[in-house]
């Protein structure tokens, strides 16, 4: 190695190592600088002869970044609903859709002072509880996980946000850890049919987290057996593309409010709303 490394030097020598493999190679060189330095992208176009410290952590991140392993894992960040949350492998990386399902239950239940019981299925890095408590002041939330090491992950976050007395992680399918009655139950569950090859990258996430079943939305209905059964009052949800007639057929032959679809930024079908 050489004894001395400057941004300019850097991001080429990276960009090359990427540019095999990735994408984007040049973007991609300057977002893991970016990270490894704690820096914003002026401050590297405005700092190409500055020194990169620790360079062999970050030619380390290259090569996994090389291997198509996400770059949230290999810098434990991630952006979702304009915060920075802490990622790592045993929880599925939060998706900008997934920003939607927020949007949705902040539309269906305005009354953010209410002091209401949200649960949360599936509850992965944490991050859809999290920024919910962070609109809902008054309201208890009980999240649950079949993993271990993503509640591990989610405590972490939660832990950064300050909202250990607000959040209950709980370990458990389902809805079978909580007894209590709950007002809203929120869920991005497994919803992909077992069937489906998925891209190589997606081989670093949790399966657990991506497979729902034969058809790919037996997870949901399981889910709605529960807010059925339980008289859950809302249940907001994120479903696959093309499953939406599936859900109106399931639920044909039951009394509602209402069931309200909503499309992803692709105009994709991409979740819903059930009110009991």
């Amino acid at each position: 190695m050489r004894s001395k490394y400057i941004v300019r030097d850097v991001l080429a020598e990276i960009t090359s190592a990427l540019n095999p493999f990735i994408e984007r190679a040049s973007r991609e060189a300057q977002l893991l600088l970016m990270k490894h330095l704690n820096k914003d992208e002026l401050w590297l176009i405005t700092n190409q002869n500055f020194e990169v410290q620790d360079v062999k952590k970050l030619f380390e991140w290259v090569e996994r970044r090389a291997k198509n392993e996400p770059f949230e894992y290999i810098t434990n960040s991630v952006s979702f609903y304009s915060q920075d949350f802490y990622i790592a492998p045993g929880a599925l990386i939060p998706r900008p859709e997934t920003e939607l399902l927020i949007d949705e239950v902040l539309k269906n239940f305005p009354d953010t002072d209410a002091e209401i019981t949200f649960a949360e299925v599936g509850i992965g890095s944490g991050i859809i509880s999290i920024v919910l408590a962070q609109h809902y002041k008054n309201a208890k939330f009980i999240a649950v996980d079949i993993s271990e090491a993503a509640l591990k992950i989610a405590k972490t976050n939660i832990e950064k946000f300050e909202l250990n007395n607000r959040i209950e992680l709980r370990l458990g399918s389902l809805l079978e850890p909580i007894d209590e009655a709950i007002d809203y139950l929120v869920s991005n569950p497994p919803y992909i049919a077992n069937e489906v090859v998925l891209e190589s990258n997606l081989s670093y996430e949790p399966q657990n987290a991506l497979f729902g079943g034969n058809v790919g939305d037996e997870i949901i209905q399981d889910l709605l057996d529960e807010v059925l059964r339980r008289e859950i009052n809302f249940f907001t949800c994120e479903m696959g593309y093309d499953q939406k007639d599936r859900i109106r057929h399931y639920l044909k032959n039951t009394d509602f409010e209402s069931l309200e679809f909503y499309k992803d930024y692709s105009n994709f079908d991409r979740g819903f709303t059930f009110k009991k």
